[in-house]
Formats: C-alpha cells, structure tokens, sequence
C-alpha cells in the first residue's frame, strides 16, 4: 500500500482563518527561539528525571519529550492497566462494581500487607467497587490480586486480558507480568509514549468511571483510611491523577494528567530517586504546558479537510472530516511555520462506511513530532457495479 500525503483542500482558507496567530509555511517565517524543541526551566537534568514526556490529548501533541521511547520498570503504575483492563470488563458486561470477590487463602497469605495494602481481611468478601477504589488510590497490591483471581479464576488469565489490551492500545513497547506492578525480574516493562496511549484511552473510553475512581484525595476501607501520595492532586489546578510508582529496582515514577478548560495535558516522568524531585518536575512540567504555549483552532469539528481516492467504489473519491475539534500549541508570542497535509494508505477500497477512519491530519509544528489527527469518511461508498468497475479502470489509465 502506498501512503499518499496531499495537501489540504483549501489551503488559501486556513491561511486567513489563521493570519495574525500562526503563519503557514508558503510565507516562509522561520521558527523563533521558543520552539517546542527548548527544555523548560521547570524540568530538572537528564541526570535527576532521566525520563519524561508531556503530551497534550486533545490535540496529540508532544509539548516536550525526553527519552519516551526508553523502557523501564512501571512498578505500581502498573495498576493502570490493570484499571484499565477492569473498566473495560465493565463495558462488555463481564465485571459488576457491586460483585463481591475474595482471595483465596494461599493468596491472602502471600499479600497481606505486603508493600501497599488496603488491609482485605482473610475472610471479607470484597466490592469489587472498593477493589477499584482501592487500587486506584492507595496502589492496592492485595486488592489488585483480589480483583485479577476472583474476575479470570487466576492471575494468568487476568495478565493474558491485561497484554491483550495492551497490544489492542498499540503499546508495542509494554508488557505485564503482575496485576499490581511488583518486582518480577524485568518480565513487566513499558516506556513513556505507551503510558500516555494507556492514560489517554482510560480518560477517553471511560469518563465516568475514571471520574468516580481515579484522583481520590484517599480511600478508606476496614476502618482504616490512607491518603492518595498522588503528588498533583490539590496542588495542581486541574489535576486528577493518575498513578505513582515506586520499587528499589524501578525508581519514583508518576503517570499524571490535568485538565483546565478543554485542554488535557498527560505526562510521564520516571527514574527519578526522590520524591520532592519527581513532584517538583511533575507540577513544573504541567504548569509549563499550560502556560508557555498558545492554543490555536486550526477546524471545527465534522470540517471537511479535502479528499481521498477510492478503488472499486460507486464514487471515486470521499470527503474527509474531523471527528472533534483540532487545536495546536504554538510557543506563545510566536510566528511559527505550521504545515497540515493529509495522509492514507491509498486508494481507499469500497465498501465504506461514513463515519470510519480511513486518513490522518498531519499538523507539523517546528520543534516538535507530528500530530495525528484522525479524519474519517464523510459519506457512504458502495461497491461498484460491474459497469462502473470498467469506467473506473479506464478512467485510471488517465490519471
């Protein structure tokens, strides 16, 4: 298949539509000297955050990125996958919030209060509500083994579901060999872009529920409350989550997020040996996302972009939309090139169905990797009849 990248249907009107806050590249203004490329002040050396990436969701943007495609030991964010694969059970209708669940004797005696714990008792019959509330909040390691045997009958089964929706989310990257992030000898690891792929799908696929279960200021189960080490929640405008990590092996990590206005900032750091070090560049890399940058609206939702070549079809071609809002972040005060273009894998084959992603908007920002904004089919394509199958060929000599 040949990927064909084309211009925009309508150049000339994104560039009025923009003159003024961004430039497009026939006007030829170089970057200036805040591209997206520059190093915050607010994140600290190679040396003390040796990982992190900031991203923000709603337009899939990197804003800033330092060594995101390098793997490393999740430890107990971990858990978010294991949410994650929970949320998901909940959809298809495999997994009730009001079941109860209990471990089995062998397993309550290996975790209980083993590293984080939400202190399940050998004989309770656990909520599964609880179970998420507790995972989610104070990084149950029992809780998350309560929920992973009493769901799949065993831990294996609920690890095979977990790498499944891993690979589903394109996390080529990652790989789960416990429910809640303990050391197992390097079986478990991920890197920085897979976790923002994850964090994106859990706040995107699941609203509700990562609403009611994530960002919890603490969790009380057992009469025994504990607070959320969350090192944004409180002190973050806008901040709900997502999930710490901490072992020996893997260092401090934190996989966080933040929303103000329609803007959703998510961010990985990892590595890092201290707590006052990970929070500093946790809260200094979201507030800088939110502040050094101009948000720009390049389309409305449902705006027609250009077209696609289509092979065997009733039409030989299809109009492509936006299926939300696009915005770019542009360093603020800049003029800086903005190049759009449209990319597929070409020609499209009917049939189609309007409404299916089938091409991608390229927004290319100096200093930055490309955003992938996802457009889809405006209209229905049929099959082509047999007549229509010999005018199309013929009229492919020609073109």
């Amino acid at each position: 298949m040949i990927k064909r990248v084309t211009g925009l249907a309508n150049p000339q009107r994104i560039v009025l539509r923009l003159l003024g806050v961004l430039t497009m590249m026939e006007l030829g203004l170089a970057p200036s000297s805040s591209a997206l490329a520059q190093t915050p002040a607010t994140i600290a050396s190679p040396e003390d955050v040796p990982i992190a990436l900031l991203v923000d969701v709603t337009s899939d943007q990197v804003l800033f990125s330092r060594e995101a495609d390098r793997r490393f030991v999740p430890a107990s964010i971990t858990k978010v996958m294991t949410l994650f694969h929970a949320f998901e059970l909940i959809e298809e209708g495999n997994l009730d919030p009001r079941q109860r669940f209990q471990m089995n004797e062998e397993t309550w005696a290996l975790w209980h209060r083993k590293g984080s714990t939400m202190f399940i008792g050998a004989d309770d019959q656990v909520l599964v509500d609880d179970l998420l509330m507790g995972i989610a909040n104070i990084s149950a390691n029992d809780g998350s083994m309560a929920l992973a045997e009493g769901q799949a009958a065993s831990v294996d089964a609920w690890l095979d579901g977990m790498n499944e929706r891993a690979r589903d989310l394109g996390m080529t990257n990652s790989h789960f060999g416990t429910p809640n992030g303990w050391p197992d000898e390097g079986r478990t690891f991920t890197n920085a872009s897979d976790l923002v792929k994850l964090a994106k799908a859990l706040i995107s696929r699941h609203p509700q529920k990562y609403a009611r279960y994530v960002g919890q200021e603490g969790f009380r189960y057992n009469n025994i409350a504990q607070s959320n080490r969350d090192p944004m929640i409180g002190r973050v405008e806008g901040a709900d989550g997502i999930k710490t990590g901490y072992t020996n092996e893997s260092g401090l990590g934190y996989l966080g997020s933040a929303k103000r206005g329609g803007q959703r900032l998510v961010l990985v750091v990892a590595g890092t040996n201290r707590q006052d070090v990970r929070a500093a560049a946790a809260s200094g890399l979201i507030e800088w996302g939110f502040s050094a940058f101009d948000r720009v609206q390049v389309a409305r939702k449902d705006e027609v972009f250009g077209s696609a070549r289509v092979q065997n079809g009733d039409r030989t071609s299809v109009n492509l939309a936006t299926v939300r809002p696009v915005f770019v972040n542009l360093p603020s005060g800049s003029e800086t090139d903005v190049k759009l273009s449209i990319a597929y894998d070409g020609p499209l084959h009917a049939p189609i169905v309007a409404g299916s992603e089938v091409a991608t908007l390229v927004v290319q920002v100096p200093g930055a990797q490309p955003a992938n904004i996802p457009l889809v089919a405006q209209d229905d394509v049929a099959e082509a009849g047999f007549v229509m199958r010999i005018w199309n060929g013929i009229a492919g000599w020609f073109s």
